[in-house]
This record gives C-alpha cells, structure tokens and sequence, in this order.
C-alpha cells in the first residue's frame, strides 16, 4: 500500500513540474512577453523644421525693384514698412529703405545690430561677415532672440536669426529669417536668399 502511494505521490510531483516547465518555458506561447517590434519609430523633426517638399513662390513688392522667393501658403502681413511672411515661429521679413552707401562689416555692427538689440527681446549677437550670394554679395548678421508670445499659447521660443542686407545703388533691402534654434532651416534659407534679385 506504502509502495503504490509513493508511486503516485511520485507520478504527481513529475507531472506537476512538466506542467510548469510548459507554462515557464521560452517557447511562443500566448503566456510568452512579446518582444519590442523592430520596426523603425517615425522620423520626428524638431519643431521649426521646414519640410523638405515646402514650395517657394516669387514675390515682389507692389512698386518694383526686387524679387525674392517665399515659401507658400505662409500667412502674410504687412509690419511697418516690411512685409513679413510667416508660419509657425519662422518667418521671411522683407523691408527696403534708402541707403546712400553700401553696407558693411563694420557699419551693420555700430548702427544695425544695436537698433536691432533696442527693438527685439534678449537679442545675442552673433558673427558679422560679407557673403555672397547668386543675386550678389550682402552683409549677414546672426543673432539669436525670443520671439513674440504666439497669440493662442502665450508662449515663446528662443530664435535663430540670420540677418541679409543687400544694396545697389541707393536701395538696402534686409531680409530677415528666424527659426526655432535646433530647426535644421539651412536649406530652404539658402533657397530665399539665393533667390533675390534686383529688377532695376
């Protein structure tokens, strides 16, 4: 009677751990943790970024005397005597002025970057330089700065600006292009500012 007992009892204790090992085991059971996918997670530009197919657009003011291109669909209005295109926290500002001289290095340091830090919000200035471009040399400032509180949120954001005064004869025409700082912005930057072209 003992024997049979322990052979039972015996016959348990086997079974009991093959049902376990089954339950445990590394097999591909509903029980197992499912694996993380391998697929890759979808590409996340950082805000400000530009997107690759965004279309330019000629543009010219109502009374001549340069073109440029802007990105379309960007919201336009009119600033003072600039016309500013914008989306998001980036934007083109356009203004003319008269100007008797061609800019330079050193003038855009002693009288436009401080009217530009008395008119902007914790403005850093940056480097100064003469680059050229396919409508021709101009001086480029870059700065950085905070932008205006968007309208709905309150909110603004630190700024990249890149600052491009051209001239010819009497006329200085700056275009101004902000972008969230880490926006990777360099292509379609370059796209308007290889794009101006005096029409006179």
């Amino acid at each position: 009677m003992r024997r049979t007992l322990s052979a039972v009892l015996t016959g348990l204790v086997i079974l009991t751990g093959a049902v376990a090992c089954s339950s445990t085991g590394s097999g591909s059971g509903s029980d197992a943790p499912s694996s993380p996918t391998s697929a890759p997670a979808p590409e996340s530009n950082p805000a400000g970024d530009i997107p690759d197919n965004q279309v330019f657009v000629d543009w010219s003011p109502a009374g001549g005397g340069y073109s440029v291109k802007v990105p379309e669909g960007w919201a336009r209005q009119a600033s003072g005597a600039a016309t500013v295109f914008s989306d998001k926290f980036n934007s083109v500002r356009i203004e003319q002025s008269p100007a008797a001289q061609a800019p330079t290095v050193d003038s855009v340091r002693a009288d436009d970057l401080p009217a530009v830090e008395r008119s902007g919000t914790n403005v850093t200035v940056g480097k100064v330089s003469t680059v050229s471009r396919q409508g021709g040399s101009a001086v480029l400032a870059t700065y950085r700065a905070d932008s205006a509180a968007d309208t709905v949120t309150g909110k603004s954001v630190r700024q990249d600006v890149e600052r491009y005064a051209f001239w010819q004869s009497d006329s200085q025409v700056v275009l101004t292009l902000s972008g969230a700082v880490g926006a990777d912005n360099v292509d379609p930057w370059r796209t308007v500012t290889d794009s101006f072209r005096w029409s006179r």
